[in-house]
């Protein structure tokens, strides 16, 4: 009885998907919500899922040449006004600080929202010559945004992110950078996070404030929305001019350096709960599961049993898996529903049978497929079984956002489609930001993208009639 109710306290995603994702982040222990309002704690689970992102992400970068360094947490007001479009992108989100101790500061502090303009005033000092360029940088850090609404990871008013800030010799280099850290993150949340996602660019209208160009990976989640998961900008030399970083080039001229940043940020775990989890709980890809395989003993009392669980675990973590046991006094059924929920993507269950047998069971947290495997074949099945929940949960999320992907050639299609259906719509689009403010007024739905790989559906724009220029991705978004 114990471990249905466990279960039971967490809503069905078709009856409440908004109460299933935060009965999941809650029972699960990603989360606690704290005396501060629109601030979590993260906690040990969580952060486990983070750390991991956060290695696996950093090494990709560095395989790019990028650099990690740290800047400071607070902006002084006239630099973050320097930018015009970024401060007034950022304004009505940003945190002051008006006192040091007791004194009044001389001038206002923020609490960064992004760096760009402190990554700005550091590379003016610190690039003189074409022979400083590129400065490939990034740093781990977090950010402060004043958020009206927020939900465990999707939006808190401080968040955990990472944001690259480079700056480069020509127009060209700078582009190349802004697409191959885009190109990082796609291969990232495919091969990491199990997350198939679109790659485009960003419309004007949505495009971050005082970039040239804003390039995005959406992704769609269970229900139908879609998730910003990741974005690279380019920034021209439109910072470089407000802030006068030039260098000297070969040819002994002045110029100014052309920059990007790119970044991506803790709702990446939201999007990891949204994509995968069902209504046991979590369900966590292999390479990003803290524990891949929770061994529950069976009958442990009885004499060897819990000796060859912790037998198991050694030899599994040998073999480079990251690998648990649950001696806990909880019942084995509790034991079950409680890695079910947590989402480990491998049980592993060892009794007096099994082992007079000389054998387990495999359950994969996917699909719920028990295996029985030979104890002298365990790391290796394990291994397996490990790499093709990997390789199915993608296929599957894949899947799931084929079939929830539409094309719509008129107005009133594409709003059947919005009323009737939830994921992503193509259609076409004539470039003008009034239809964009109308999709969105009548309907709540944005453009996410307009892909790289784009499909000419129409000659006309999907809202206006006029003749159309980019097939675009349209959504309800997060």
């Amino acid at each position: 009885m114990a471990d249905k109710k466990m279960v039971e306290a967490i809503t069905s995603m078709e009856e409440d998907f908004a109460q299933w994702y935060t009965d999941v982040v809650k029972k699960a222990e990603l989360i606690d919500y704290t005396s501060v309002k629109g601030c979590m704690v993260i906690k040990p689970a969580g952060y486990a899922i983070w750390e991991l992102i956060q290695k696996q992400l950093d090494e990709r970068f560095k395989e790019t040449g990028v650099e990690n360094v740290y800047l400071p947490m607070f902006i002084p007001e006239s630099l973050l006004q320097k930018e015009k479009d970024h401060v007034e992108g950022f304004a009505p989100e940003v945190a002051w600080v008006t006192h040091g101790g007791l004194q009044p500061l001389q001038e206002k502090l923020c609490v960064r929202p992004t760096s760009e303009t402190l990554f700005c005033d550091f590379y003016k000092n610190d690039i003189q010559s074409y022979r400083d360029l590129p400065k490939v940088y990034n740093q781990w850090c977090s950010v402060v945004r004043w958020e009206k609404e927020t939900r465990p990871f999707l939006r808190s008013r401080e968040f955990l992110w990472q944001e690259g800030h480079t700056a480069h010799a020509t127009a060209e280099d700078a582009q190349a950078r802004t697409i191959q850290m885009l190109n990082v993150y796609a291969s990232f949340l495919e091969e990491v996070l199990a997350i198939p996602v679109i790659k485009g660019q960003k419309t004007e209208k949505e495009k971050f404030a005082g970039a040239l160009a804003t390039y995005t990976i959406e992704a769609l989640m269970h229900d139908g929305k879609a998730l910003q998961s990741g974005t690279s900008h380019n920034f021209g030399d439109g910072f470089a001019k407000a802030f006068d970083i030039q260098f000297t080039d070969k040819d002994n001229t002045l110029k100014h350096v052309h920059q990007t940043s790119w970044g991506m940020t803790t709702r990446l775990i939201g999007a990891i709960i949204m994509v995968h989890g069902d209504n046991s709980g979590l369900v966590l890809p292999p390479r990003v599961s803290p524990t891949q395989i929770m061994i529950v003993p069976i009958q442990q009392k009885k004499e060897g049993v819990l000796d060859k669980a912790y037998g198991l675990r050694d030899a599994l973590k040998k073999s480079g898996l990251r690998v648990k046991v649950d001696d806990s006094d909880k019942t084995p059924g509790w034991k079950f529903a409680e890695a079910e929920m947590r989402g480990y993507p491998l049980r592993l269950e060892i009794g007096p049978k099994d082992i007079e047998a000389g054998m387990c069971v495999l359950c994969r947290r996917d699909n719920g497929e028990k295996i029985q495997v030979a104890l002298d074949q365990v790391e290796e099945k394990a291994e397996e079984l490990l790499e093709t929940i990997q390789k199915e949960m993608l296929e599957r999320a894949r899947a799931h956002r084929e079939e929830h992907t539409y094309e719509a050639t008129t107005m009133e299609e594409f709003e059947q489609i919005f009323a009737e259906k939830a994921g992503f719509v193509k259609a076409m689009w004539c470039g003008e930001q009034a239809c964009e403010d109308l999709i969105k007024e009548k309907l709540s739905v944005t453009s996410r993208c307009m892909p790289f790989e784009q499909k000419h559906l129409a000659d006309t724009c999907v809202c206006c009639g006029k003749p159309a220029k980019k097939m675009v991705y349209w959504g309800r978004a997060y």
